[in-house]
């Protein structure tokens, strides 16, 4: 499936049916009288978050969406049937603005949440409305009010317990895959992955969700590399993984660039409770790490702790100690 996190769609309520100005006219019924029923109402378009999605790419090709408008009311004091709703299901995380993509009118945190992006037209009133004790053969009936239009944008800003960063390939998605169910692609060289990958880690009965975030290189708060794209995926995770390959010439320069793109795309993201992961401990023998671990962790106040993935030990510590940075 390909990944999208921002488009603009427009959306069309349905309108309100006309009321009726019919009068009753039946055999050995001398004085008839109004029996114009009332329009039905337009249905409206909303919008709903939905837990199996993540990606906006439904709406790249379909663009237009418009509500069923109301049946016109009828004789006999018949309402017209009413505009069925159109419900348009998006992926939690997803921000819907206004036309100019800057003002933000609704916030999708909470699956199943609803929010109404055009509201249908009320329907008009039928000739029967209008009858009175002055006027007992109205022929005044009212027309079906229009629906709402609007051209909006959605935006989607993944939500995640825990955003893995770190550079390209530094093991992000191969710890992805064996933690969680996710099937990320992996391979040898960088900027492996291209899109955002979910996925959720269970231990003692409990779940934690993880977003692997594409690799930040120098510049990436620029736009550089994929960066800019996928760092606002980063600010809703309540906490980071940084990911790093021990088997760097400087590691400490691989993780101070990482934060410093982090903070300069938003200081925010660099108070983020953070793990560092140093990965690929398959790769060094065992002298060496506890070298590298020993120089690495002198100035740094965030926990560190090795791994390699090919390791099944390795894989259930990390496991266990995400259970409480996702609190």
């Amino acid at each position: 499936m390909k990944f999208l996190d921002q488009v603009k769609i427009y959306v069309k309520a349905g309108n309100g049916g006309d009321g009726s100005p019919s009068f009753r006219r039946e055999k050995f019924i001398e004085f008839g009288g109004p029996d114009g029923g009332d329009g039905g109402n337009g249905g409206s378009v909303i919008l709903q978050a939905e837990r199996n999605l993540n990606t906006l790419i439904d709406y790249r090709y379909q663009q237009h969406h418009k509500a069923k408008r109301g049946d016109n009311g009828a004789g006999q004091n018949r309402t017209g049937k009413s505009g069925s709703d159109l419900i348009l299901k998006v992926p939690l995380g997803t921000q819907v603005f206004e036309e100019d993509n800057k003002t933000l009118i609704f916030d999708f945190v909470k699956i199943g949440e609803k929010f109404v992006a055009a509201s249908g037209g009320k329907g008009g009133l039928g000739n029967t409305r209008f009858k009175s004790s002055t006027n007992r053969a109205p022929r005044k009936f009212t027309k079906g009010s229009i629906g709402e239009e609007f051209i909006i944008w959605l935006q989607l800003k993944t939500i995640a317990d825990i955003g893995i960063v770190g550079l390209p390939n530094a093991g992000k998605s191969s710890l992805l895959s064996a933690i969680t169910n996710a099937n990320p692609k992996i391979a040898n060289y960088q900027f492996t992955t291209l899109n955002p990958n979910l996925g959720v880690a269970n231990y003692d009965d409990k779940e934690v969700t993880l977003a692997d975030i594409p690799g930040l290189i120098e510049g990436a708060h620029k736009g550089t590399g994929l960066g800019i794209q996928f760092l606002k995926h980063v600010e809703r995770c309540k906490s980071l993984l940084h990911m790093i390959d021990i088997t760097n010439i400087d590691i400490k320069k691989s993780y101070n660039q990482v934060k410093n793109e982090l903070k300069k795309y938003s200081s925010k993201l660099s108070k983020k409770k953070e793990l560092i992961v140093l990965n690929k401990t398959d790769l060094i023998n065992k002298d060496e790490i506890k070298k590298i671990l020993k120089e690495f962790s002198k100035n740094t106040k965030s926990e560190v702790i090795l791994l390699s993935t090919f390791e099944k030990k390795s894989v259930s510590k990390i496991k266990a100690k995400l259970i409480n940075y996702a609190s």
